[in-house]
């Protein structure tokens, strides 16, 4: 008698592309951070490799705030059947640096300085499209606070964050 689960050893595949990220990279030297965002909105402007890993989407763009949409996935689960917080994470990291993004000027750049999310409901199969907002909250010149949430389809909060992003000005300056 086997101890094995029926489906256990059963493999799902999921095929991952990417564009190299380089060219994406020199154009943040010329363009502003909107106007790179639209640009990837456009299909202009590939999108980072992360993005086509976890498979979020960039829906809008405004001076200050983003828009952005996540199709849960198995691929995302963690051991008990959830999305894995580390999921939903990067994308609010994602939301809150790309809201701080908007605000830049061409050449000038951010790194997250910390990150604090909570956790307010789980995420499922069943939870549909999150969608995630992004906020400027303030915009310093050496530091931009942000803010974000995640809502599912049913319109609730499952997730919000702050962070604060270090602005990075352009090489040689």
């Amino acid at each position: 008698m086997s101890d094995r689960r029926p489906g256990w050893g059963a493999q799902d595949t999921l095929h991952v592309t990417w564009h190299d990220p380089t060219p994406a990279l020199e154009l943040v030297r010329t363009m502003s951070g909107i106007d790179y965002l639209n640009g990837w909105i456009a299909g202009e402007v590939p999108p980072p490799p992360i993005a086509e890993l976890l498979g979020m989407r960039i829906s809008s763009v405004g001076h200050g705030e983003v828009h952005f949409t996540l199709e849960p996935h198995p691929s995302h689960f963690n051991p008990i059947g959830g999305v894995h917080g580390g999921i939903l994470c990067t994308v609010l990291d994602t939301v809150t640096g790309c809201a701080g993004h908007s605000v830049l000027e061409a050449g000038w750049g951010y790194t997250s300085i910390d990150i604090n999310v909570s956790y307010l409901r789980g995420v499922g199969m069943e939870s549909g499209t999150i969608t995630f907002t992004g906020r400027v909250t303030k915009a310093g010149r050496r530091v931009i606070f942000t803010s974000a949430e995640g809502v599912d389809a049913a319109g609730k909060v499952v997730a919000t964050a702050t962070s604060s992003l270090l602005v990075i000005p352009p090489q040689g300056r």
